[in-house]
């Protein structure tokens, strides 16, 4: 399953996925990660959950970061939800062109059982339809 925080910037996206993360991580069984791109929020997050700075990974590309969550899924077979702050600064895409990379996503969900939690800079109204049926 992916989900979708949206809103315009300063609108309380991250606080949102932050408290979000807080939570899943009080009451999982399953492994939780928060990847950001910088190490910003890393002590806002339970110290139960893998804080990942994937700017230290050096993802330029959607391909890339899907290779990255991949390489994540398949040495780690317990995680159960990630969590993805600044997710189109972070795959580098715009989120028109960008229903391949959640087809690929939707796929990886089904076979490892995992769920993405998305924060997305832009208004609800202005994504695009195929995203809509995500938002939280």
């Amino acid at each position: 399953m992916i989900q979708i925080i949206a809103g315009k910037k300063g609108s309380g996206k991250t606080k949102r996925l932050i408290d979000m993360t807080n939570e899943t991580a009080k009451q999982a069984t399953n492994d939780v990660i928060f990847l950001d791109d910088d190490n910003r929020y890393m002590f806002d997050i339970d110290h139960k959950v893998r804080f990942i700075n994937a700017g230290d990974y050096h993802v330029h590309t959607p391909e890339m970061f899907l290779g990255f969550l991949s390489g994540m899924l398949s040495q780690n077979f317990d995680v159960g939800t990630i969590f993805i702050d600044a997710f189109t600064k972070l795959c580098k895409t715009d989120l028109a062109a960008a229903e391949p990379l959640f087809k690929t996503m939707e796929e990886l969900c089904a076979k490892h059982d995992v769920k993405f939690v998305l924060s997305v800079s832009e208004d609800p109204a202005n994504l695009p339809e195929f995203l809509k049926g995500y938002i939280i």
